[in-house]
């Protein structure tokens, strides 16, 4: 059982430094030299655990995709806020995760990862079946299409994720707040737009409750 433990935390270590290298380097220039010194193993050690660079960035992808599928598992009990807060969990995870930032990067179509890819196509799809849920319910504006709507928050968030790796200011709280509070009263009806709390449910600021815009 102890060696059984000790590999996973290997295994587990190289996927991390590798994400960590492949996010700060690029994958191009991320060794697996830098990898295995960085995680602190042993050049056969992590040969043992994968065979190529390409495995490792398999790993991180799907380690990335375990990590997004938990932040749209998460479940507010209403519709477009359940979306809200998904936006800010992923936001605040971009800004500190690097597995996830590095699989977001991995899955941008250029064929490096094998599997657990397209990060950026699942939360596409995930938003998308959000928001026509939340058509089907009647909570969007009357107008709107939930198409529309996802094209928008599917096109802000790309844009604080890419923006946000030159400026971490853009992965904050407060970057996403201005967005909702401009977005909100376009998109969601009048009798929903007063329960929602456009900073999230767990994120609002002392004074600010449900519909304060």
């Amino acid at each position: 059982m102890a060696k059984q433990e000790r590999a996973v935390r290997t295994r587990n270590a190289l996927i991390e430094s590798a994400a960590e290298l492949f996010d700060r380097e690029g994958f191009e220039t991320a060794s697996l030299s830098m990898i295995s010194a960085r995680a602190g193993v042993s050049s056969g050690a992590l040969h043992f655990h994968f065979a190529s660079k390409a495995d490792l960035a398999d790993a991180v992808g799907q380690a990335a995709a375990l990590r997004l599928g938990r932040i749209t598992a998460q479940d507010s009990g209403d519709t477009l806020q359940s979306l809200i807060d998904a936006t800010y969990a992923l936001v605040r995870a971009l800004g500190h995760d690097a597995v996830l930032r590095a699989g977001f990067d991995l899955g941008d179509g250029s064929g490096r990862v094998r599997s657990g890819a397209g990060l950026r196509r699942a939360w596409q799809e995930w938003v998308e079946e959000v928001l026509a849920k939340a058509d089907m319910e009647g909570t969007l504006a009357h107008g709107v299409s939930a198409e529309d709507a996802a094209a928008v928050v599917v096109a802000a968030t790309a844009g604080l994720e890419s923006l946000g790796r030159h400026d971490p200011r853009w992965l904050t709280a407060d970057s996403l707040s201005r967005f909702w509070r401009l977005l909100l009263p376009r998109v969601a009806c009048t009798a929903t737009l007063g329960t929602l709390r456009p900073s999230g449910s767990g994120g609002m600021r002392r004074g600010e409750g449900p519909g304060v815009y």
